[in-house]
């Protein structure tokens, strides 16, 4: 299974069932397209329709809620379009609102919906750093 070796560290550190949605996407995406960039795209469009990712891991989203959390992932692949970087963009801004406290983001009561969405986004990306170096 090529897709457990290519398992990413945020993946390593989630659930069980997001892994291995991860690595069968991944593995049958190796087989269409070959190993490489693409079959990563395609197991992460496939994690996104379940998984939110929520500091240096990935978790359900709210409510057991499925679909593409960003433009990227709603779109058929190969298409491109903007990725949310996990962050699932079709939430409530109340959910938005609680992983940001989770997440301790300071100003939170007062942000956008957009501007939950950038701090949650800039906030995973340093914890992903910071569980990466240790």
């Amino acid at each position: 299974m090529p897709g457990r070796q290519e398992l990413p560290s945020t993946l390593e550190r989630s659930a069980k069932d997001a892994q291995r949605t991860w690595i069968k996407a991944h593995d049958s995406a190796v087989e269409q397209y070959g190993e490489g960039e693409r079959a990563h795209r395609v197991a992460y469009g496939a994690l996104k329709h379940k998984y939110e990712k929520v500091g240096d891991h990935w978790q359900r989203k709210e409510g057991g809620r499925k679909g593409p959390s960003d433009p990227q992932s709603a779109r058929p692949r190969g298409q491109g379009g903007r990725s949310g970087e996990g962050v699932d963009e079709q939430a409530s801004k109340q959910h938005l609102y609680d992983l940001a406290r989770e997440l301790d983001i300071d100003g939170r009561s007062r942000m956008s919906k957009a501007e939950l969405l950038d701090a949650i986004r800039k906030a995973n990306r340093s914890k992903t750093r910071a569980a990466r170096s240790r």
